[in-house]
Order: structure tokens, then C-alpha cells, then sequence
């Protein structure tokens, strides 16, 4: 059994408690400041958390500890005094960050309890080995056939050095890709540059490609080297080539068969060693009947052709993805996210991503800063419609099943939160935390029962 570590954090700390932690299999490392917390704790791993605010911490203080307890990893349980609960700016950081809290005094072991059960929870967020498989350095994330296809590709192409094109919808990874094949390359130590053709103007074009001599034209004030010498003897991503110019095709053919470039005003032909690798969402068969791009070009470019999957078409990496993207943008939020409802799990699997990764990327991020709950929701995602036309597992519809279980007795009981406890066979604390688990908050019951839950919110601050 790997060993548990726990951070207490408190400015007065209980020996009998340490002792009991100890006995009980905890690693216990004591610290006494937010500082001290930050340094303390671990991304990779799960641990336990014991936060004495009754010991005496500023609200400065609380304001510097929220980042740190926001880590999914680490379930936090606080130690509170009676005075506290009415204290606005705890209740806010315990709601947001911790599993429970504990009112002081109480004994040893419905402290350690309380922490063990937080460390529970906390284990279940560990990303399991199989799925950190999927996020290689390059940031590429993934397991499913499709990208374990992709992934092999790029171990081959890699280890050559012809040209490669990468076609595929926008947002899909394209330049992920690339700089995927690049890393792997014997040209891994020498420049990776990438030009986006179809943000270029085309009369610019050829001064970003090839660069020009001081003079060459008005406001040419000095020498420019283009992209192409830029990437000398490491690798050249040509982004949405597709949207290249005619005329600017001819030009880069023309290097492509010689190696050799002449900056805009020069009158020397300079040799350049580079990897050339080409990305576009353009229909290529289309553009080439169409006569907007130039079949010679074409096939030189495409020596090794690699098609990047869509997001529809990758299954369970839609969630792997969406928790890669909520950890890796949690702190934008300013309190804990636990996850993703099942009905937003359930909208994510139904919606169609035209997008692909980048719109769902975008989404996430403003899920995450304008969500209320402690899960981001499908309506978080704007996603609402997509719920009730995709299938559920069987823990999914148990979780929906149990919000409205709190839903209709909160209607029973006309939102007095001890009846409510008594209905659903629970006790308060844990009613508390259900409410919290699912985003429930008392005036969620009934606008015309705003006064009977404030008397319940007074007493409850009592």
C-alpha cells in the first residue's frame, strides 16, 4: 500500500491529532502559511488536507490559500470554530474548495475520519496510466484506435525526411502534428517554424517566404530573412496551404525542385536545408480541379500523407480531452470544479464538434469561468439541447436519478432542509454536500419559498 501524505496547515497543531494521523497510516509534513502550503503540495499524486482556520488565519491569508486548495488532487477537510460559520469569506472557501469541514472541538477520530474520506474522493481523480499514455510532450492527447493509429504514423514518418502533408478539418491538431514529427525527427535540435499562408496577404507573401534585401522595395529598410531560411536545417510547417496563391506557388515549386531561395532585391541563389510539411482543411482534389492550386505542387508536397481524425470520430477521447482541458485551465475558475455533470459528459458525446478540438477547448474554458456549480453542466457548454438525444450509462442516469431525488424533495418539503434530510434518510451534513455535489442551491426549490429559506439559512449560520 503506497504511503499517504497530508498536509496540515495550522498555527497551533494538535500532537494527540498528529499522533492518531500517524497511527492510522498518514505521512504528516505540518506547515503554518500559504506559502508553505503551495510548496507542500503535489499535482501528480493524491493526498489528504487538513486546514485549521480555527488556529488563526487572515482573510489575506484565505485569499492566497483558494488556489492552492482548488487542486483536485488533494481532498481538504477544515477545522473550524462555532464563529466561523457566520464568517462570509470561510463558508465561501470551505463551499469551494474543501469535501467537509469539522466543528472544533471535536474528537481525533471524527477528524481523521472526515480526512480519510476526502482522500478517498481525492483518488478517484487520479488520471489513470492508460491515459496518460495519450499526452505526449507535444501536448497530442488521446487513446482512442484512430490517434494510437496516428501516433504509430508519426513514429514512421518521423524517421524519414521527405515531405508530409497533413490534411483535416479546422481545429483537429494539424500543427500538433507537425511539431509532433518534428520532435521525433533527427531535425528535433534545429528550428521549427510554421507560416500560416492564409493569413499572410498575397502581395506580402513572397517577402515572408523568401525574404528580401535592404532596398528591394519602399520600406525595405533593411535585410529581412523569410521563414523558409529561418527553418534552415530544421523543419518548415506550410499551414493552410491550400489558401496559397497561384503566384506564390510557382515560387515555392521552384525551391522545393532546387533547395535554393533568392531574397526579394538580392541576386544571390542561397542554399536552404529544410523539412517541408504542409497542413490544410481544403478540399485538395477540389482546389486542383478548380485550378486554384497547382497538381505539380501538390504531389511534391505530399510525399507522405497523414489525415488528422475529426473529434466526432474519436469516442471516449472527447472526455479524456475535456478533463485534459478542465485541468489544465482549473485555475482560470477560481474554486474547485470537480468535473463534468453526466449530462454534460452525455451533450459532449452527442454534439457534432464542427469545431473539433478547438472549439471544444474554447467551450471548456468558458464553462469554466461562468459555471456556478461544482460541476460544469451542459448548459455550461451551451450544450443543453444535445442531453436528451444521447445514451447515458448506468452510474450516469444513477447520478441524475439522485438530483432528482433532491429536486422533488426539496418540492416536498417546501425547502426546509432538515425535513429534506429526514425524507432522504440522510443526515444534514451529507444533504449539504449532495446539494453542493450537483450544483443545488436552496433557492433552487421555489422563488415563492424565499423566506422560509433564509429562516433556514439563519439557523443554519447559527
Amino acid at each position: 500500500m503506497r504511503a499517504r501524505k497530508l498536509v496540515y496547515a495550522s498555527r497551533n497543531p494538535s500532537e494527540s491529532l498528529r499522533s492518531r494521523l500517524a497511527a492510522r497510516g498518514w505521512h504528516v509534513e505540518v506547515v503554518a502559511g500559504a506559502n508553505e502550503v503551495r510548496r507542500s503540495l503535489r499535482r501528480d499524486v493524491a493526498m489528504g488536507g487538513l486546514l485549521d482556520l480555527s488556529s488563526g488565519f487572515d482573510p489575506h491569508e484565505l485569499a492566497a490559500l483558494a488556489p492552492s486548495l482548488a487542486l483536485i488532487n488533494v481532498g481538504w477537510v477544515a477545522l473550524i470554530d462555532a464563529a466561523q460559520r457566520r464568517n462570509a469569506s470561510v463558508r465561501q472557501l470551505i463551499r469551494d474548495c474543501c469535501f467537509d469541514y469539522v466543528t472544533v472541538p471535536a474528537s481525533d477520530e471524527r477528524i481523521v475520519d472526515s480526512i480519510g474520506h476526502a482522500y478517498g474522493m481525492a483518488v478517484l481523480n487520479e488520471v489513470p496510466e492508460e491515459e496518460r499514455e495519450g499526452r505526449p510532450e507535444t501536448g497530442m492527447v488521446g487513446a482512442c484506435d484512430a490517434m494510437r493509429t496516428l501516433y504509430r504514423l508519426i513514429g514512421k514518418v518521423a524517421a524519414s525526411d521527405v515531405s508530409v502533408f497533413i490534411a483535416g478539418e479546422s481545429g483537429t491538431g494539424k500543427e500538433l502534428t507537425a511539431l509532433a514529427i518534428h520532435a521525433r525527427s533527427a531535425r528535433r535540435h534545429k528550428p521549427f517554424v510554421a507560416v500560416n499562408c492564409g493569413a499572410i496577404p498575397a502581395p506580402l507573401l513572397q517577402s515572408e517566404l523568401f525574404g528580401y534585401e535592404k532596398g528591394a522595395f519602399t520600406g525595405a529598410h533593411r535585410r529581412k530573412i523569410g521563414t523558409i531560411e529561418a527553418a534552415n536545417g530544421g523543419t518548415l510547417l506550410l499551414d493552410e496551404i491550400g489558401d496559397l496563391p497561384l503566384e506564390s506557388q510557382a515560387s515555392l515549386l521552384r525551391f522545393l525542385q532546387e533547395a535554393r531561395i533568392e531574397r526579394l532585391g538580392g541576386q544571390t541563389s542561397i542554399a536552404v536545408d529544410v523539412r517541408i510539411i504542409s497542413a490544410t482543411h481544403v478540399d485538395m482534389a477540389g482546389a486542383m480541379r478548380e485550378g486554384r492550386f497547382r497538381p505539380d505542387l501538390y504531389y511534391r508536397l505530399g510525399v507522405l500523407h497523414i489525415e488528422e481524425p475529426p473529434l466526432r470520430a474519436r469516442g471516449k477521447d472527447i472526455e479524456l480531452l475535456a478533463q485534459y482541458t478542465l485541468d489544465r485551465f482549473r485555475k482560470e475558475a477560481g474554486r474547485r470544479l470537480r468535473g463534468f455533470s453526466p449530462d454534460a459528459i452525455a451533450a459532449m458525446h452527442n454534439y457534432g464538434w464542427p469545431g473539433n478540438v478547438r472549439e471544444l477547448i474554447n467551450r471548456i474554458r468558458r464553462a469554466i469561468v461562468l459555471s456556478e456549480g461544482g460541476q460544469i453542466t451542459a448548459n455550461d457548454l451551451e450544450l443543453g439541447d444535445y442531453v436528451t438525444l444521447a445514451p447515458v450509462s448506468i452510474a450516469q442516469a444513477r447520478v441524475i436519478a439522485e438530483r432528482q431525488a433532491l429536486e422533488l424533495a426539496m418540492l416536498r418539503n417546501r425547502g426546509r432542509l432538515s425535513d429534506i434530510a429526514h425524507d432522504l434518510n440522510v443526515s444534514r451534513a451529507t444533504l449539504m454536500r449532495l446539494m453542493h455535489a450537483h450544483g443545488i442551491h436552496r433557492g433552487d426549490a421555489s422563488a415563492d419559498l424565499a423566506q422560509e429559506l433564509e429562516r433556514e439559512r439563519r439557523a443554519f449560520a447559527r
